[in-house]
């Protein structure tokens, strides 16, 4: 079978440092795609540009028919301004990989290279999918409308992601809800205004805000399953022009998260109605702006279990945690997995004698002994699934 060539070590961590010097927001990568296709063209892989920043690498295996397998990463950074002092920090004023996504495209490179080299002992297809935009809403969805899934159709579809509150060289994965849906809103509270000191002559936008932001807590924990977990956060609210002036209009923005998608749309619309109602009793109006954004990442169960199968023949019988619960986080991955049969899985970065910082923290960082660890993964689980055409039942 395909071993591990040690001097891609090294490679894979040149690649990350690079990467990690120049981040680029989303469907900004221009610099980032252009550099993942001159690694493609030094180890002489064939590629495709998808779109204006993304790339696919499609590696037919030479034993035969057989299934067609995508790996996914993400390419894309964030504008948050770099705190780590690392060597190799960003030079990219304002924009930070803070959330490992440098390190997720090093590892399915590493993966790339060793699935071409050992495609002879390969059936079927691999897809690897270097996604742009995965910190903006529609990016997966948009890859998807234009094909990445198609020619030829797509049987199952894999990612990781880095996580900071597994022990480092581990692996989390559940099957069914893995991450949530993100739905965000935008309302606006219509009152009307006045002089503060006569505030019964006036309706007080701010005043039925803060009831709505309490009506919300409410409507997730007495209108929803308990056993069901639901997210209703007010994140930002705008209001007021004086202290002494009665308030006309509060605009209010805040997200909505739910695992199911049964959930989802009653939650929907019992915040339509139950906000409406809120506002109303008080005397004012409200128009609600409801964006349907990104969908849960569902994983299916028997990818979920030949996952974790090559992950211990890889890593270590011990190396794999049966997660609990799903995150309320999200992850546009959830797209493909509504499409085809996918997983999604963390790969622990936590150690216990370094500080350990959250995703899209300005000090967020990881060890890079963990790029071979995932491009080991990755690569495993193809060879295991398509050398010899595995049955999804």
């Amino acid at each position: 079978m395909w071993q591990w060539e040690n001097n891609m070590t090294e490679q894979l961590y040149r690649i990350r440092r690079h990467l990690h010097q120049f981040p680029e927001l989303s469907f900004q990568e221009h610099r980032t795609c252009a550099y993942i296709i001159e690694q493609l063209k030094a180890w002489e892989i064939p590629y495709k540009q998808f779109g204006a920043t993304g790339v696919i690498v499609d590696i037919y295996g030479e034993s035969g028919k057989g299934l067609h397998l995508a790996l996914r990463a993400d390419i894309d950074a964030l504008p948050i301004q770099e705190e780590t002092a690392l060597p190799f920090a960003s030079r990219q004023p304002g924009i930070m990989h803070a959330c490992g996504h440098d390190g997720h495209t090093t590892i399915l490179l590493g993966a790339v290279y060793h699935l071409w080299k050992h495609r002879s002992q390969l059936s079927g297809m691999v897809r690897c999918i270097f996604q742009p935009g995965e910190e903006a809403d529609g990016a997966a969805k948009q890859m998807i409308e234009q094909g990445v899934l198609r020619n030829p159709n797509i049987d199952t579809v894999v990612a990781l992601h880095l996580w900071p509150y597994l022990p480092f060289g581990t692996v989390g994965i559940k099957s069914e809800a893995m991450t949530a849906s993100c739905d965000d809103f935008v309302m606006t509270v219509h009152g009307k205004s006045g002089h503060g000191a006569r505030p019964h002559q006036a309706v007080d936008a701010i005043a039925i805000a803060a009831e709505v932001v309490r009506a919300l807590q409410f409507l997730a924990t007495k209108r929803c399953d308990p056993v069901e977990p639901v997210v209703m956060h007010v994140g930002r609210i705008q209001a007021g022009t004086a202290n002494n002036i009665v308030a006309d209009q509060a605009r209010l923005e805040g997200t909505i998260r739910t695992t199911t998608q049964h959930l989802r749309e009653q939650v929907k619309q019992d915040f339509f109605t139950f906000v409406t109602h809120v506002v109303e009793s008080f005397g004012g109006k409200v128009s609600i702006q409801y964006a349907d954004g990104i969908p849960p990442v569902v994983n299916d169960e028997h990818v979920c279990n030949v996952l974790a199968q090559s992950i211990r023949k890889m890593i270590g019988t011990d190396a794999v945690y049966t997660l609990k619960s799903p995150s309320m986080g999200a992850d546009d991955f959830g797209y493909f997995a509504q499409e085809v049969a996918g997983a999604y899985f963390r790969l622990g970065i936590r150690k216990e004698d370094t500080n350990t910082y959250d995703l899209h923290h300005p000090k967020f960082q990881f060890d890079e002994a963990i790029l071979p660890v995932g491009a080991k993964i990755l690569t495993q689980f193809a060879f295991d699934w398509l050398t010899e055409g595995v049955e999804i039942t």
